[in-house]
Order: structure tokens, then C-alpha cells, then sequence
């Protein structure tokens, strides 16, 4: 074989390893980004090239190793083969020659190239590469859990494990954190994200977190003359009013205004004769420490809307319903007979007017901000958490990158505040 035939065989061999080398990279690359998601979604509609990928991804450490060996072996191969002809075709000067050719060409065609071809479309490539990938792993698998085997023999004097470096977050954690990535990266809106994340916390909040406290609950006096109960809850914006009977803190029943409606209907529409606590509900109470999606579940079950929470001594804290647990999830629900009154006002200058009894995690949804509610659940509970007393009015505080202005105090109770960025507010998911 002469020179000129020895130089264009080198070439060959090269442009070979090169395919090859860059066949592995951008399948490790393709295999590592894909989303596991969508391959299940696509195995789930018929697809058997997904199938064939999701079987791949089952065994990451055989696949990944056989990608490595297989890089690995061909580059090396590759340069070894090239510099043996260079030198031969010019001496010792071929290893400058073959170095300087085999780095840019493996850097640029063997691993720039395909993994950025791959990053870019990595479900796509990993969906065309499946059948030589899962060869390729056939072929090199075996070779590869001998080289792991040997690793881990290898780090097992140095107390080291290749599992340490698994992933500690939970499913819930990990889907969270996705939903986050995708909001930043502009895949997923805002109203998105806060449903997901909704959906997400029914199994952290509890109903004590959403609930409506007993100081703003609606509740009749049983004893009232029924006129004066009818005209309550015709003028009430719900449908559902608790009863109370000598102590706000004994509730007798639940009054629907349908069945009070039916009631007067059947009386001719004089309310003198009715007996309203007959027409109640009985009153179904629940632990504030029951989850949402506990009571969610509880809600389906026993086909009602409506509940009463108590602490462990059993005393009324407030009232929550399913229009409540719903909201987390969706956002406010509004209808024509709400009322009007969310309790935050924003400013031209970016800061925020707050009713104290507002909930932390409502002016985060609101303002899309990130202020902790695991010590406290509305903004005045939050204040009074990080400053250690009951503030008075024109009191400043800055904690969590935020300035909490209070601007009104009746007795020991926050009544308003202004909350005041300090810094860019620091978003969700950022």
C-alpha cells in the first residue's frame, strides 16, 4: 500500500470514528434530556420507538456506560490508528500533526456539534437513535456493568457509593421544581404554574391554613324572631348560614337558604310560623390539622359543600368549604353576589396595601412574590412571628427582602399594612 492510498484509508478510518464518536455523544446527550413524560405519553398512544426508549432509560447506569465505552473506545482507537500513519507518512512530526487535527475535529464534529443537535431536540433524536442505541447497549451493556462492578469495588475502601448521588426530593418535590423550570423558561404561564402548584399543596395545607376565620364568619341568632331570619339570609351573599343559639360558640345547625326558601314557600310565604332550626342541617365539624386533600375527598364523599373546623379543644376556629379548596388550586372564584373585597390594594410605586388578616400565600399568588407561610398564615401573623411582639402602628420592619410598614392596629390585631419591596422581588420558580 502506498503512501497516497495509506493517507486516504487514514481518512476513512477517521471520518468512521468521527460518525461514531458523535453518534455517541449525541445520544448520551439525547437520552439524558429527553423527557420521560412524553416517551410514556407516546408508549401509551402505540408508539414503539418509545417503548424501545423507555426501556432504554430503565437501565440509565448500563446505557450510560455503554455510551461511555463506546466514545471512549472509538476516539482512542481513532487517534492511535491516525497518529501510528502520520508518523509514518512524516516522521515525528506527525504526533504535532495528528493532535492538532484529531483535537479540533473530535471537539468540533464529535462534541459540539451533536450534543448541541441533540440538546436542541432531544426527544426527536432520542426517538430516531433508538434502535441503534438499544443495539449499541446490547452489544456494550455487559462490558459496561463489569467496568461499574469494578468502580464500585474500587470506592468501597473510600466509603464512597455510586448511589449517594441519587436524587433525595420527592415525586411532588421534583414535579414542582419541573413546573418552576418551565414557568421560567416560558413553557408554562403564571395561572399554570399556580394551578399546578395548587393541585400540588392539597396535601400540605390544611384547612385551618384556608379556612374562614370565625371573626368574619356570617352566622343567625337561632332565637331570632323567623321574619328577622329570613330578611339575615336574604340579605346574607351565601347560601349557607351556621346557627347559634345563646353562645356564638354553639352552633345549633346549618340553615340553607333553599331549604328556608322552600319552607316559606310551603307557608304561603308568612316566615311567623316557621321553625328554623327544624329546617337546619346538622353541623359536621372537622380538625383543623385535616389536610385539603383529605377534605376535599371528604366533601365528594358525603356530597356537601360545607364544614365547621375545631382545634384539639374543640372550639369553632372557622368555616370551610369546598369553594375554599377549590380556590387554592384555581384562584379566587368570583360570582355576582361575592363580596368585593380581596384586601389587597397595589401601588403606582410597587409596594402593596394589605389587610392584616390577608393570607401569605394569597398575596404571594397576587404578586407572584415568595414570602415564607410555614410560621404564619396571614400577613399580620407573619409580621408579628419575625418581629417577636404586637407592633404598633407606624412600626417598620424589613425581613425577606420586603419592608412590612403597619399602618393600623385595633387592640393587639394588625388591622393594615404596607408591604414595600426592598430589593426586586423575588419571584417564584426564579
Amino acid at each position: 500500500m502506498d503512501d497516497h492510498t495509506e493517507f486516504w484509508f487514514a481518512a476513512a478510518i477517521v471520518g468512521i470514528a468521527l460518525i461514531l464518536s458523535a453518534f455517541f455523544a449525541g445520544a448520551e446527550t439525547a437520552y439524558t434530556a429527553a423527557s420521560r413524560a412524553r416517551m410514556l405519553a407516546l408508549e401509551n398512544a402505540g408508539s414503539r420507538q418509545a417503548g424501545l426508549v423507555n426501556r432504554i432509560l430503565a437501565g440509565r447506569e448500563r446505557f450510560i456506560g455503554a455510551m461511555l465505552i463506546g466514545y471512549n473506545v472509538v476516539a482512542i482507537g481513532a487517534a492511535a490508528f491516525t497518529t501510528g500513519v502520520l508518523v509514518h507518512l512524516f516522521g515525528k512530526i506527525g504526533v504535532l500533526y495528528a493532535t492538532a487535527a484529531l483535537s479540533v475535529l473530535v471537539i468540533a464534529f464529535a462534541q459540539v456539534l451533536p450534543k448541541t443537535l441533540a440538546i436542541n431536540n432531544p426527544d426527536r433524536i432520542a426517538l430516531a437513535s433508538a434502535r441503534p442505541v438499544a443495539f449499541a447497549v446490547g452489544l456494550l451493556g455487559p462490558l459496561a456493568l463489569a467496568v461499574e462492578a469494578v468502580v464500585r469495588m474500587l470506592l468501597r475502601p473510600l466509603g464512597l457509593s455510586i448511589d449517594a448521588g441519587r436524587s433525595i426530593l420527592t415525586p411532588t418535590e421534583e414535579i414542582r421544581g419541573q413546573v418552576a423550570l418551565l414557568h421560567r423558561e416560558g413553557g408554562v404561564e403564571k395561572a399554570q404554574r399556580d394551578m399546578l402548584g395548587g393541585l400540588l399543596d392539597l396535601g400540605e395545607l390544611t384547612v385551618a391554613e384556608v379556612m374562614v376565620h370565625r371573626t368574619k364568619m356570617r352566622t343567625i341568632d337561632a332565637g331570632l324572631p323567623s321574619e328577622e331570619i329570613v330578611r339575615a339570609v336574604l340579605a346574607s351573599p351565601y347560601t349557607r348560614m351556621p346557627l347559634w343559639r345563646d353562645s356564638h360558640e354553639n352552633i345549633v345547625g346549618v340553615l340553607h337558604a333553599k331549604d328556608l326558601l322552600r319552607a316559606l314557600d310551603a307557608a304561603g310565604g308568612v316566615a311567623a310560623g316557621l321553625k328554623v332550626e327544624v329546617l337546619a342541617l346538622e353541623t359536621w365539624f372537622v380538625p383543623g390539622t385535616t389536610t385539603l386533600r383529605h377534605q376535599l375527598k371528604a366533601f365528594l364523599s358525603r356530597k356537601t359543600h360545607f364544614a365547621l373546623v375545631v382545634d384539639e379543644y374543640g372550639e369553632v376556629m372557622g368555616l370551610v368549604t369546598l369553594e375554599d379548596i377549590l380556590e387554592e388550586i384555581v384562584g379566587d372564584i368570583a360570582d355576582e353576589h361575592d363580596v368585593a373585597v380581596s384586601g389587597l390594594r397595589p401601588q403606582a410605586d410597587g409596594s402593596v396595601l394589605a389587610e392584616g388578616s390577608v393570607a401569605v400565600r394569597d398575596l404571594n399568588r397576587a404578586m407572584d412574590w415568595t414570602l415564607p407561610d410555614d410560621e404564619a398564615t396571614t400577613v399580620a401573623g407573619l409580621v408579628i412571628h419575625e418581629a417577636r411582639a404586637i407592633p404598633d402602628a407606624g412600626t417598620a420592619f424589613n425581613f425577606h427582602g420586603f419592608r412590612f410598614q403597619v399602618l393600623r392596629k385595633a387592640r393587639n390585631r394588625i388591622t393594615s399594612l404596607r408591604i414595600t419591596p426592598v430589593a426586586p422581588a423575588p419571584r417564584r420558580g426564579a
